[in-house]
């Protein structure tokens, strides 16, 4: 019986594969339709972060993350400074703030 999956899996999934006696079908790609691959696998694993939040899960989120970082040329460090200069100027997230609406200071 042959499943179809057609999505972006780790790099060692065939060979799990076949270390279980099965035979996978795969291909590599690159440049733009991996980009849009992982944009794909992205919205899987916030799904499965949603669905079932948990280290294993959110594990796979950053690693997705990682991948697109790399793929777009972004720095870790880059990412690092944003993230701190955006919390020292308008804070993180830690509160629960939800802005409802903004009143003009001229009403």
């Amino acid at each position: 019986m042959r499943e179809t999956y057609d999505k972006l899996v780790r790099d060692r999934i065939p060979d799990v594969i076949r270390e279980n006696g099965d035979v996978p079908e795969t291909e590599r790609v690159s440049g733009e339709e991996y980009r849009e691959r992982l944009w794909e696998k992205l919205d899987e694993e916030l799904a499965e972060f949603r669905a079932e939040p948990s280290a294993d899960e959110l594990g796979d989120v950053r690693a997705v993350l990682d991948a697109l970082r790399e793929v777009e040329n972004i720095e870790e460090s880059a990412v690092r400074e944003a993230r701190e200069r955006k919390a020292a100027e308008r804070g993180e997230f830690a509160d629960g703030v939800v802005l409802e609406s903004v009143k003009s200071g001229s009403e």
